[in-house]
């Protein structure tokens, strides 16, 4: 497990400046869900985090430690990314996306089969589907696949940028129930993003909406709801009414 600290942390791209003197902490051992409208600045972070993007000022810091040029590498180990449908490499085989970090680190054989084992345990992925190459299965077990491949190398932190944006209905609360015990199972430092509120009640401990750069709350969802911080929280809390709600 492992704590990560962003401090005073401004990003600008061209004209937009698209995180605005940022202050947040993603808690060991439990899971933040980041939350807000589209260009809030929610996926920015996640890539800072990373070490994807180095901020213009401020500090992203792990256990304390800043992440800079010259030990990002490092530190990327300690960490597994998903994002949405994957983003697995298309010439590879399943087997082949979830074990080439550990291939390239020179694992055994051996040493690789059986972590393979447990995670294939862990996602409830099925054996039979690992020769088959990302176009060949769903978009479910792509996301199973990618989620694999963030946890081969067992890391501290589990980084997801809206992973179950791009699938239907029924797959999606399928993979949120999955997500969530594998999250309580593993008990590791995970940071999610998406934009759907209730997703992020299922399965963050705490929340935190973002607008325009900066945070507006943090909180659990009872909190966004009951004690809002701002006329901004109301507002995205009644717009994402649930279809019974609507009917």
């Amino acid at each position: 497990m492992a704590t990560l600290e962003l401090g005073g942390i401004r990003k600008r791209f061209g004209d937009a400046e698209v995180l605005r003197g940022l202050d947040l902490t993603a808690p060991a051992g439990r899971t933040t869900v980041l939350i807000g409208p589209s260009g809030c600045g929610k996926s920015t972070v996640l890539r800072l985090m990373i070490g994807l993007l180095h901020p213009d000022a401020g500090t992203v810091r792990i256990d304390g430690v800043a992440i800079e040029p010259r030990n990002v590498s490092e530190i990327r180990r300690r960490m597994g990314y998903v994002i949405q449908d994957g983003g697995l490499f298309p010439h590879l085989s399943a087997r082949d996306n979830v074990t080439l970090m550990a291939r390239h680190l020179g694992w055994s054989r051996a040493r690789v089969d059986q972590r393979l084992g447990e995670l294939l345990a862990l996602t409830r992925f099925p054996v039979e589907a690992l020769a088959r190459f990302p176009a060949q299965i769903s978009g479910g077990q792509r996301q199973r696949v990618g989620l694999m491949r963030a946890l081969m190398l067992d890391p501290d932190v589990i980084l997801l940028d809206e992973p179950l944006a791009a699938l239907d209905p029924l797959i999606r609360a399928e993979l949120q129930s999955d997500l969530r015990a594998i999250f309580r199972a593993l008990g590791k430092t995970v940071v999610l993003v998406t934009h759907d509120l209730g997703e992020a009640g299922y399965l963050g401990d705490v929340i935190v909406l973002m607008r325009d750069g900066a945070v507006v709350q943090r909180g659990t969802l009872h909190e966004l709801v009951a004690t809002p911080a701002d006329p901004f929280v109301s507002h995205f809390v009644s717009a994402q009414r649930s279809p019974l709600e609507m009917a």
